[in-house]
């Protein structure tokens, strides 16, 4: 599985909702109970409908979501999301129903109306595609991030297999922009508002999420989320394969010096270069003892186009060349092209 930074969302499990005070973390609440598809949503023996991102209810049903007692303390949080942005909102003051719709979700397909199934998703049930640029909004702001702000911003800056960060490959690792794969706690403290002392007292009380992977002199270090979804479960890299990793991408980089900024920029532009980075399995066999090659569009080629594996004929042409030019066994002299008139008219040379 991958989730590049050029991807603009990012998965979240529905029952990934941090505790802690934070508006983001009352959107998240919001956001999980949200319809997933176009249909009719039943509350209180009232069926409405529902278009995705859309949830229809009552105040009662708003103050279990966000987890409040108070009529008015569940009413401004929603202003406050509407005043940032992040949703709009109604109520009406004859049926008492209420209404929100979010702002940022992802919908690719309504779906066809669904009066007899569920529509609106339930509690630690399948996840929620959130935007990466979501927390933006509260730094580009000023805001004074809360703790489940700040949970959701690395969530959201979250990379796995990225060709531009090499760390990705280990673990899913947090990034922040091109040149973001190093951190630091003041760098952290800048952006969330808060004091260096209270970073590191956050990322101790989430260590079970966040892990932090401290790097060699003033580098900075690297932080892995743990609780990303994977294919498979990824443990955090220890210290000799990050220091590894560390010093393949130094000699890569060629760098008399190394300072924080050097190193993020020796990591965008040389971590596809780096062994650990997964590249797919060549389907082009090099052997010493192979001096020629023939690539012929013979006559079984107009009509089968792609080989016994669906890779297309040519596209597969075009990786031997590549492949054998970039890395030529001893001895290897060049390329033999043969037509379809060198079969016919005469034997082929070996």
């Amino acid at each position: 599985m991958k989730c590049l930074m050029k991807y603009p969302w990012v998965k979240l499990p529905r029952n990934r909702v941090p505790a802690g005070k934070g508006i983001m973390g009352a959107w998240m609440r919001l956001a999980a109970r949200a319809a997933f598809r176009k249909g009719e949503a039943r509350y209180c023996g009232y069926n409405n409908p529902v278009e995705p991102g859309m949830w229809v209810g009552g105040i009662v049903g708003l103050k279990a979501i966000l987890g409040l007692r108070r009529r008015d303390a569940a009413l401004d949080v929603l202003r406050e999301l509407e005043r940032l942005g992040f949703l709009s909102w109604s109520l009406d003051p004859s049926t008492k129903k209420l209404s929100y719709t979010l702002s940022d979700w992802l919908v690719r397909f309504c779906g066809a109306a669904c009066p007899d199934g569920a529509v609106c998703a339930t509690d630690g049930y399948g996840f929620v595609c959130v935007s990466r640029e979501i927390t933006q909004r509260l730094s580009d702001r000023n805001y004074n991030f809360e703790e489940a702000d700040a949970w959701l911003d690395l969530w959201c800056h979250t990379t796995v297999n990225d060709p531009g960060n090499a760390f990705s490959f280990l673990a899913p690792t947090v990034q922040y922009g091109k040149y973001g794969a190093t951190l630091t706690l003041e760098t952290l403290g800048r952006r969330w508002g808060w004091e260096k002392t209270k970073v590191w007292r956050f990322f101790q009380t989430h260590r079970e999420e966040f892990a932090l992977r401290r790097l060699p002199g003033n580098l900075g270090c690297l932080v892995f989320n743990r609780a990303y979804p994977c294919d498979s479960v990824a443990a955090v890299p220890s210290i000799e394969e990050i220091s590894s990793l560390l010093g393949e991408l130094r000699r890569l980089g060629r760098a008399q010096s190394f300072d924080r900024v050097t190193l993020n920029r020796v990591i965008a532009w040389y971590s596809r270069h780096a062994s650990s980075v997964i590249r797919p399995k060549s389907r082009v066999a090099l052997s010493n003892n192979i001096y020629r090659a023939y690539l012929s569009p013979v006559e079984v080629s107009t009509t089968y186009h792609n080989d016994c594996g669906g890779i297309s004929i040519e596209e597969a042409q075009k990786t031997f060349l590549v492949e054998a030019l970039r890395s030529p066994p001893p001895g290897f002299t060049g390329f033999v092209w043969l037509t379809p008139e060198d079969f016919v008219k005469r034997k082929p040379a070996v």
